[in-house]
């Protein structure tokens, strides 16, 4: 039997993601600062997009309160039958997408007037310099200083320093003895036993029993073994405390007292007020610039304009390259906006009477409100903040499990998260609750859990074991 080739038609359907729908995801997900450096990096790769002027958007200002009020129309792409002015409506001579405007102030932020504080690395540098004649041993130093972590600890070996500018491993000893007795005492040290070491030395303690439990007995005072302690000194424990005093007030982190994190200020993407008794979102653009396509290429389209095809064919690339771009941004406001309005929705009782009344929340629940799929709805949320009348939080803080409960209905796992925080607040030093004590305690309250979901969420909230809780105390 002979096979032979044959050519057959088969309809089938396929999702297909095209280009401008990927550049819609891709939006999505975008922070406001993100967002911002993209507009204007394609400002300076697409000659056809432009800023407003600041004095143009406040003409239009207030035009449109919500996005959803936007009219929309579908293009095709045959370029030589568009009527352009209908085209550029939106985007040409002063019009705009609406958006909600601010009143721009003549004067600097506040932000931009402060100075920032000298680094912990700026600090060791400039007594390097003072301290170190030999240029080989300050530049050895500059390479330790340079491998110093926030806390001012050394994170790479001697042998690893050597190799950087093979230098020897002497030499690079003796820099570091130096780098170890500048300011802050303690900087430079490759362990917390070698920090505490060099801060008793600069305390004239050398040899004494402060140093000896340093060296030797550490783990005891971690632990809380003060009798077992005493004994290795051969000392009672009324004698071995003034020095388990001088030990707790080192500094176990020399260098964080000058690595001065920067404040990062949230700027929240929607803002919640109440408006005649209801909740509204509206959406922050401030920071946003607003595009619109260019005026002067809009002759280039014309059927009767002077220009070779070749410009022409660029002049469409582009045009089509930008307003899918304008699209796309207001394509990504609108589904804010939608997210937003769900989330206060679902959210009434929070929004009134705070973190207590925060019901569980998934993103199916919203992606059914506003009839989006739930992937959609997690690039919305991501990266994302809201304000409201209880503070900022990010828009995923409101997606969360619910925990039953006996009483009906079901109980946020935040609000869980926060009785457990004020449960071990309230215990008693001498005997911190463990976790099946805690665990009883919200079973009284009429909450269902496993033992492993309290150790889940304590975890989650950094709380330390009741053995660890007690050592603290």
């Amino acid at each position: 039997m002979a096979i032979q080739q044959k050519l057959q038609t088969k309809l089938v359907q396929k999702l297909v993601l095209t280009p401008s729908l990927q550049q819609a995801l891709k939006l999505l997900p975008m922070s406001k600062m993100e967002l911002s450096e993209l507009l204007n990096q394609e400002m300076a790769e697409n000659p056809l997009l432009e800023e407003i002027p600041t004095e143009d958007a406040q003409e239009v200002e207030g035009v449109n309160e919500r996005p959803d009020e936007e009219k929309s129309s579908e293009q095709d792409n045959n370029f030589d039958d568009q009527d352009y002015d209908y085209f550029f409506e939106e985007y040409l001579e002063g019009n705009s997408l609406p958006r909600t405007q601010k009143e721009t102030s003549e004067f600097p932020s506040i932000e931009s007037t402060l100075s920032s504080a000298p680094s912990l690395a700026d600090h060791l540098s400039w007594q390097l310099s003072m301290q170190a004649d030999d240029s080989l041993l300050r530049e050895i130093g500059e390479a330790i200083i340079g491998n110093l972590d926030d806390d001012g600890m050394l994170v790479a070996t001697i042998d690893e320093i050597a190799i950087m500018g093979s230098w020897p491993t002497t030499d690079v000893e003796t820099a570091l003895a130096l780098i170890q007795s500048l300011d802050p005492t303690g900087v430079g040290a490759r362990n917390l036993q070698e920090c505490l070491i060099l801060q008793l030395k600069q305390l004239g303690m050398e040899g004494s029993p402060s140093e000896t439990i340093v060296t030797k007995y550490l783990h005891l005072l971690q632990t809380n073994q003060i009798k077992d302690l005493a004994r290795k000194l051969g000392m009672s424990p009324e004698k071995v405390h003034p020095h388990i005093e001088i030990i707790k007030h080192l500094d176990p982190k020399p260098g964080g007292r000058l690595n001065h994190s920067q404040s990062q200020h949230v700027i929240p993407d929607v803002q919640v007020v109440k408006l005649e008794g209801s909740y509204v979102a509206i959406l922050n653009d401030e920071g946003l610039p607003q595009l619109r396509i260019s005026a002067m290429y809009r002759e280039l389209l014309r059927k009767n304009s002077k220009c070779t095809n070749e410009t022409r064919n660029y002049v469409k690339d582009k045009f089509k390259s930008a307003l899918w771009l304008i699209k796309s941004v207001e394509q990504r406001r609108k589904t804010i906006y939608k997210t937003a309005t769900s989330i206060i929705n679902f959210q009434q009782e929070f929004l009134d009477l705070g973190v207590k009344y925060l019901r569980p929340l998934v993103l199916r629940e919203v992606a059914d409100d506003i009839g989006m799929h739930e992937s959609t709805v997690s690039r919305v949320v991501t990266n994302k903040y809201i304000h409201t009348p209880q503070g900022v939080f990010e828009m995923k803080y409101f997606f969360h499990s619910g925990i039953a409960s006996s009483y009906g209905g079901s109980v946020s796992s935040i609000t869980v998260k926060e009785r457990m925080k004020k449960i071990i607040e309230d215990e008693n030093p001498k005997s911190p609750l463990s976790d099946s004590k805690i665990l009883n305690i919200l079973q009284g309250e009429g909450l269902w859990l496993a033992r492993r979901t309290i150790a889940k969420y304590r975890e989650e909230l950094k709380i330390p074991v009741s053995t660890h809780r007690r050592v603290h105390y």
